[in-house]
């Protein structure tokens, strides 16, 4: 699978995790990684840097927010863990 086919199956699955959840739920990037791989091991977590830029681009979208201590925050200065939501 290409890098690009990733990307975008990563963007799909964070929406659909969103869309399964309640309008205000939270994802974690793993969950969209661990959505996108295809192994039995841990092998998901080489996605997760991939998982965080495709949030950060559905966040120039307008599809969602990142946040951090449940306060959205500006996806280029968001250090350490985030978390997913619908933007309002």
């Amino acid at each position: 699978m290409s890098d690009r086919q990733t990307d975008r199956r990563l963007e799909r699955a964070i929406l659909e995790l969103l869309d399964r959840r309640g309008p205000t739920a939270t994802i974690c990037p793993s969950d969209a990684a661990r959505a996108v791989y295809e192994g039995d091991d841990d092998g998901w977590r080489a996605l997760m840097e991939p998982a965080r830029r495709a949030a950060r681009r559905l966040v120039m979208a307008g599809h969602v927010e990142i946040t951090q201590s449940g306060r959205p925050v500006e996806p280029a200065k968001a250090r350490g863990p985030i978390r997913i939501r619908r933007a309002p």
